[in-house]
């Protein structure tokens, strides 16, 4: 089951946020979530770690339920064999599920499962499947897989460790992927996620993709609201300003 409705609506207002929510206050999320909507946010992302693909563990699909929002929710699952745990997390409402390239040795068997399952808050849509990659694996293991995915997400950062800084080399990754995309004529969005900061967000926008994942810059125990306008101001306001080049 293709998500092309959902990819036509994500490019469309492209480039967007989706915001992580792992730094947020869980005992006002739902206030917080919903100033961050007020401000135009459409997306909401949850980082799925379990301590075996990265270090750190955080949340899983009962968590992803209670969150009750209007927001399209974006899981990230940076987990070890992601297929039989699939339909656990598109039951808790995820709309997009991202899986990484190096979590399973059948990562194309997960993706074409995705593609079989549907989407509870849109029964006749089905999930948007993006694929990962982190900072060291070759941009070339996507090409494989090109027919089975709507988005490409670049990590900016090794996950699961905090405090790292936007690795540089991104936005030539970027500018190679892009390329790639556009001469296999496929209609992929291209993500951006790990280290995205208020001081970077613009540089990070110039760059071209179609999605940036941030957390701590909007949810920073201070002002979740404000925060998100300042992002997304800066962000239509950089996207308007040029567009975006290819990095040689």
């Amino acid at each position: 089951m293709q998500s092309k409705s959902l990819v036509d609506e994500l490019r469309e207002a492209a480039p967007l946020l989706s915001v992580g929510i792992l730094t947020a206050d869980l005992m006002s999320l739902g206030s917080e979530l919903a100033l961050i909507q007020e401000a135009g946010v459409r997306l909401v992302h949850f980082d799925v770690m379990d301590g075996c693909y990265c270090p750190t563990i955080t949340v899983g699909p009962g968590f992803i339920k209670a969150v009750k929002t209007p927001l399209l929710k974006d899981v990230h699952l940076m987990i070890d064999d992601p297929l039989p745990k699939l339909e656990d997390f598109v039951a808790a409402g995820a709309d997009m599920i991202t899986v990484h390239i190096g979590s399973c040795r059948h990562i194309h068997r997960v993706l074409q499962r995705l593609g079989e399952l549907a989407s509870v808050n849109h029964p006749n849509r089905g999930i948007l499947r993006g694929l990962a990659l982190d900072p060291g694996v070759p941009l070339e293991a996507v090409a494989p897989l090109m027919d089975e995915v709507e988005m490409v997400v670049l990590l900016a950062v090794n996950p699961g460790w905090g405090g790292q800084k936007f690795i540089a080399a991104t936005g030539q990754r970027l500018g190679q992927l892009r390329r790639m995309i556009r001469e296999a004529r496929k209609d992929i969005l291209i993500g951006v996620d790990g280290g995205i900061t208020r001081n970077n967000v613009a540089e990070v926008v110039r760059m071209g993709p179609d999605l940036i994942v941030t957390g701590s810059a909007v949810f920073d125990g201070k002002n979740p609201g404000g925060n998100a306008t300042f992002m997304l101001d800066t962000v239509h306001r950089t996207a308007g300003e040029s567009p975006h080049t290819d990095h040689a």
